[in-house]
């Protein structure tokens, strides 16, 4: 038998003897970087399905008879802010044209109309990092148009991506992440501010200037309760969400190495768990009803808060981080309706308030062996007794937020005077899908219902 072997063998490196002696392989930091390119490549893919996500929530969220316009605007709107962010968003937030100036503290120039290598030699290849970080800016702007939701124009959503994904997002995310004035002391570890806040911002604006949905407010003061159609599409629009949100956090390690980025996906889940639990039962203790609708924002409101957090924190202040923001996104979706601002998708209070929740929790959690391997900032104030970290993310989601709302509220408020913001009451009483795209997202249910206002 020994001898068939060797005689094998031997025929084997007789027939292929490159094969025979070829090196061991590829090096292990080439091994290396390909997994993490596989890994950040699918993390791309589980945030940009996010868009899916939201087409359900917003559509379940509002009337049947916008359900088409929704579901149409959030898809032309990421193929208007790809083409934005490859032109200049990109290079505004990772161009290195200021690089020995005072000016690159606000601003990335350079690279743009980006053209990356086609591979790379060592490195997360670059093709990969702007599919990914353009993935997050596309959340950012679909997070906006909460604040417009039933009664803007078409035309608005044009213009309002283009001047969003241009000076809006990527000033804040050049601040955070690309090298700006908060760069390596303010954590903000996938977007609390970033992203999700930013958006909110946005949304904000929109909804002063736009003002309530015919039928939100009576005379009095008093507000009544305009119900989105399918509570189903809702919450498997909060789960869709709920899944790519491991791309969103995991994702921001960039790598697989040590495999921390399965700690992140930890403090991902168990946050959103908190939120899901403790929004039901307060809306459970205070109406006597679980509200469905507030138990949704309150599980994605746990996944806005820890999202900054996610890999600067211990397993227990994750749940802490949750619980709070399921608390808290109760208490500001009433305050808001108080308020008489009309948020049809709660973007306000799922991405505004547990954003900053989010962002200042780490001034608090952020456990010192974690700042550490992250290397950003410093632990909060439970382990140092210092405000030190507090204070920052204290004055830059302050900043961020109030850069981010002035900006596009002038933006907006320039649009409205030139063209208009919002459709005419009989075409809002008709409903976007009809009068900006002249058929219904239901058309054989419609017809059927005759009715054009549910």
């Amino acid at each position: 038998m020994l001898k068939k072997v060797l005689l094998a063998a031997a025929v084997f490196t007789m027939l292929f003897p490159t094969l025979a002696f070829a090196s061991e392989g590829p090096s292990a930091a080439t091994l290396n970087m390909g997994l993490n390119a596989i890994w950040v490549m699918l993390a791309f893919i589980l945030v940009f399905l996010m868009q899916g996500g939201f087409i359900l929530l917003e559509t379940g969220s509002t009337r049947m008879k916008n359900a088409g316009h929704v579901a149409g605007k959030t898809i032309f709107t990421v193929g208007l802010c790809t083409l934005v962010f490859w032109a200049v968003g990109y290079g505004l937030i990772y161009g290195t044209g200021f690089a020995e100036s005072g000016l690159n503290a606000f601003i990335g120039w350079g690279d743009f109309f980006y053209a990356p290598p086609v591979s790379a030699e060592e490195g997360l290849p670059s093709t990969i990092n702007f599919l990914f970080q353009l993935a997050f800016a596309a959340v950012s702007l679909s997070i906006a148009w909460g604040g417009f939701a039933e009664r803007a124009k078409l035309s608005v959503y044009v213009v309002f991506s283009v001047l969003f994904t241009a000076l809006i997002y990527p000033v804040i995310a050049h601040w955070i992440w690309g090298g700006g004035w908060l760069f390596g002391h303010k954590q903000d570890f996938a977007g609390s501010t970033v992203v999700h806040l930013t958006g909110a911002c946005a949304a904000l604006a929109a909804t002063i200037l736009l003002k309530p949905r015919i039928g939100k407010y009576n005379k009095d003061g008093t507000a009544n309760e305009i119900l989105g159609h399918n509570q189903v599409f809702t919450a498997l629009g909060v789960l869709l969400l709920w899944v790519g949100w491991f791309g969103f956090n995991a994702g921001s390690t960039l790598g697989v190495g040590d495999g921390f980025f399965g700690y992140v996906g930890f403090t991902t889940m168990i946050a959103t768990a908190g939120g899901a639990v403790a929004s039901l039962f307060i809306s459970w203790m205070l109406s006597g009803k679980g509200d469905i609708t507030t138990m949704l924002n309150g599980s994605l409101a746990g996944l806005v808060a820890i999202t900054a957090s996610c890999a600067f924190v211990e397993p227990w202040a994750a749940v802490v981080i949750g619980l709070v923001a399921g608390l808290l996104v109760y208490g500001s979706m009433k305050f808001f309706e108080k308020m008489k601002i009309d948020d049809p998708i709660y973007a306000l209070s799922v991405h505004g308030a547990a954003g900053i929740w989010g962002t200042l929790s780490n001034g608090i959690f952020a456990s010192p062996e974690l700042v550490e391997k992250v290397g950003i900032g410093e632990a909060g104030l439970i382990y140092t007794g210092s405000l030190n970290q507090l204070w920052v993310q204290f004055y830059g989601v302050a900043s961020s937020g109030l850069y981010a709302f002035v900006v596009s509220f002038i933006l907006l408020a320039i649009i409205k005077a030139v063209i208009g913001l919002r459709v005419t009451e009989e075409q809002e009483i008709i409903g976007l899908d009809l009068s900006e795209h002249g058929a219904y997202g239901y058309p054989e249910h419609m017809s059927k219902q005759g009715s054009i206002g549910s």
